[in-house]
């Protein structure tokens, strides 16, 4: 059996998904882009600033669902610009600590609103 994690401390689905959905000890949380939660609207700034809105889009998600981004065990990393990848793994280092979780980071063409980032998260309750 499921269950929809769901937090008005991240924003809210923008199409017919969940923002996390828990599976037992599993969490699987959706990919989530620089969106404040409290306007709906695509952080603007550098890709400093996007990239800590989706940390901390992931960090409520997480803390929803019972745990913390210390239970992160893979995230998954999509930009539309790999120059960028030095900067996330600079500001991940601020969110987690060793171990870090497994990870992969994507180039791609485009992404939801023109976001310039997005990551998804599985997290591990055990």
């Amino acid at each position: 059996m499921s269950t929809v994690v769901q937090t008005s401390r991240a924003p809210q689905a923008i199409g017919t998904y969940s923002q996390a959905v828990r599976a037992g000890d599993t969490v699987y949380i959706s990919g989530q882009i620089p969106l404040d939660p409290a306007t709906g609207v695509l952080v603007s700034g550098d890709i400093e600033a996007e990239i800590r809105r989706v940390f901390d889009n992931l960090r409520a998600i997480a803390e929803a669902a019972g745990g913390t981004l210390a239970n992160v065990v893979k995230l998954s990393v999509f930009l539309t610009d790999m120059t960028h990848f030095p900067k996330v793994n600079e500001i991940m280092a601020t969110y987690f600590t060793t171990p870090y979780p497994a990870r992969a980071a994507v180039g791609v063409a485009a992404l939801p609103r023109g976001a310039r980032v997005e990551m998804e998260c599985i997290l591990s309750l055990a």
